[in-house]
């Protein structure tokens, strides 16, 4: 079959400047589980600090072998939407335990944190409602309420990023709203930032708004049980609305969900058109993510030693000469400026044996362009150690330390 030759010639023409502009992204297969260390085709063992798997359970023997039951048990898929015949017992048993863990009534599951997001705002707001959101909230949380203005013809506004005189103006500008909606991440995944939670709880109280907050970074994260950003600022269950994602410390395998009240978890399985139109989370996903719930309720001390090596990590590339942007998170971005500079630092890294990637323009502002560490209570100190000696060396050849 002929295609259109125009379209793809333009195409081409594009990726050629991305290449000349040396901003192209070029995938890397790996070839063993994630881990502190994995093997990636064409280069062997090489030591990741690109990974979102925090606590180390995606290659964990009993959350591996929970997917497995649930695939043997539940069969490869669901076939189906939820509310003809796609809904397992697992999805469930899953849900039950999302809920209990993030402190919320109930939860409903999604094939992704993107479809979560996309399918909440559209679902609850109206025509006569206001959205807010933070500058620098997720790409997928700035497309759900876009999508939703063009769906219900709400209206929204951006506040600067974490700057909370800025929200409140903006909320009471909007006094006369049906209904106001503050959404925000609980962590910002290109800073490592955290919201300040208990502000924007306050803020919601005074001016009678909803919090909606996605947690996919701190979800077995922060707070000292990984409950997330509410149990770290002592206000869990005080949060109108948590999404987050099963596939960055809860296994890593893919998955969201939407927890709060079990009214909205009732009403997004009636109206939450991805619920709707889409096939359920495999049952093989949900098993294992609901084991990695269990491990993490049994095992704090993983979150402890993502904590650890967290703190030992920053601590040791300041030392080496590096200023990271300042947080508490296992989320280090080094700032080198511009995106063609981070993706040489990252090609130079993993010659050296170490993962990790560069951002740029139009992921992160221009001018602003980084190299994100994600640390891991999987990694040892002679991992840690082993990173920041390849920074050094890298750094250096850039004129960086």
């Amino acid at each position: 079959m002929a295609l259109n030759s125009a379209f793809r010639t333009s195409l081409e023409a594009q990726i050629e400047q991305l290449k000349a502009e040396k901003v192209y992204k070029r995938l890397n297969h790996l070839d063993s589980p994630q881990s502190a260390r994995v093997q990636m085709e064409g280069r062997g063992e090489v030591l990741i600090l690109s990974s979102n798997n925090y606590l180390g359970l995606a290659d964990d023997a009993s959350v591996v072998e929970a997917g497995h039951e649930g695939l043997r048990r539940f069969g490869a898929g669901t076939g189906s939407v939820r509310f003809i015949c796609g809904t397992f017992t697992v999805h469930r048993e899953l849900e039950v335990a999302i809920a209990r863990f993030v402190g919320t009534e109930a939860a409903m599951s999604y094939v992704s944190a993107w479809n979560a997001n996309e399918g909440l705002t559209a679902t609850i707001v109206g025509e006569g409602d206001f959205v807010v959101s933070d500058a620098l909230n997720h790409a997928s949380i700035i497309d759900s309420i876009r999508l939703a203005k063009s769906i219900t013809k709400c209206t929204t506004a951006v506040y600067r990023h974490s700057d909370l005189d800025d929200l409140r103006e903006k909320l009471r500008a909007n006094a006369g709203a049906r209904r106001r909606i503050i959404w925000t991440d609980g962590v910002f995944s290109m800073e490592g930032s955290i919201a300040k939670l208990p502000d924007i709880l306050q803020i919601a109280r005074d001016l009678d708004a909803i919090v909606v907050m996605d947690d996919s970074h701190a979800t077995g994260v922060l707070g000292r049980t990984g409950r997330g950003t509410a149990e770290h600022f002592g206000v869990l269950g005080e949060v109108d609305v948590i999404t987050s994602t099963l596939g960055k410390a809860l296994g890593g395998a893919a998955g969201g969900f939407v927890a709060g009240p079990a009214a909205l978890a009732d009403f997004l399985t009636q109206r939450s058109r991805p619920q709707l139109f889409s096939n359920a989370l495999p049952p093989t996903v949900a098993a294992s993510a609901l084991q990695a719930i269990r491990v993490i309720e049994a095992e704090p001390q993983r979150v402890e030693r993502l904590r650890e090596n967290s703190r030992y990590f920053r601590e040791r590339i300041v030392e080496a000469g590096f200023q990271p942007l300042a947080g508490e998170t296992p989320i280090v971005p080094i700032i080198v400026g511009e995106t063609a500079t981070a993706i040489r630092m990252s090609d130079l890294l993993l010659e050296e044996g170490v993962f990790v990637t560069g951002f740029g323009f139009p992921v992160v502002p221009q001018g602003q362009a980084r190299v994100r560490c994600q640390i891991s209570a999987s990694h040892t100190r002679e991992d840690l150690d082993e990173a920041v000696a390849a920074f050094v060396k890298v750094g250096r050849s850039l004129n960086l330390v």
